[in-house]
């Protein structure tokens, strides 16, 4: 969806719209294919902050309940999200460790409290803190340095190589990873970018 000086236009048929401040936090639809071109102000923050919350609950499971069971006849362990870093960070694999902890753990973080510093004000009635929308912009930019979901194509393809050598069982962790992809996917889908700026910028409270 192209947005550019109040101008927005269709990503489905072209239709170009021009609309003002007041109708960017309405709920719109385009009016020859009816694709949703704009949520209502208070839907899409809600949205937003909610999945950023439930983003930031689910990453601190992913972090510190067990990922993995494997149980290879007397031996049998486990390792959590944490466990797979540290065991990674010594010699040359140093440099994959940094890209996990960063890429799968302290962007995707970062990004849901950038969400919910820059737009939970607006959801509680408040004015804007000091930089949101400096750090609503930086949430949009990190957004394709959050690999989640790279990371969880990495575990299903190390779980189809680990089967035949020992019993695998997956913790909490693994189904909070799950979760935690899928409520990325819905928030970047719910996340309407002309509406949450506009929201902003045009916050009195």
């Amino acid at each position: 969806m192209i947005h550019v000086s109040g101008c927005i236009a269709c990503p489905h048929c072209d239709v170009i719209y021009r609309f003002s401040a007041e109708e960017m936090v309405t709920r719109t639809r385009c009016v020859r294919c009816g694709y949703q071109l704009t949520l209502g102000k208070s839907e899409a923050i809600t949205r937003v902050v909610g999945l950023a919350l439930t983003s930031t609950i689910l990453m601190g499971i992913v972090l510190f309940a067990p990922f993995l069971y494997l149980d290879a006849g007397p031996f049998d362990s486990s390792a959590s999200v944490v466990d797979v870093v540290l065991g990674f960070a010594t010699g040359i694999m140093v440099p994959l460790a940094f890209a996990v902890l960063v890429f799968i753990i302290v962007v995707p973080l970062a990004r849901s409290f950038l969400l919910i510093y820059a737009l939970a004000p607006l959801l509680a009635g408040y004015g804007n803190a000091v930089g949101a929308q400096s750090a609503l912009r930086w949430a949009f930019q990190l957004k394709p340095w959050a690999m989640a979901e790279i990371f969880m194509v990495g575990v299903a393809v190390a779980l189809v190589k680990l089967a035949g050598m020992a019993t695998v069982d997956t913790g909490a962790a693994f189904w909070a990873f799950v979760l935690l992809v899928i409520v990325n996917t819905f928030q970047d889908t719910f996340m309407c970018r002309n509406t949450l700026w506009t929201s902003l910028a045009t916050n009195t409270a």
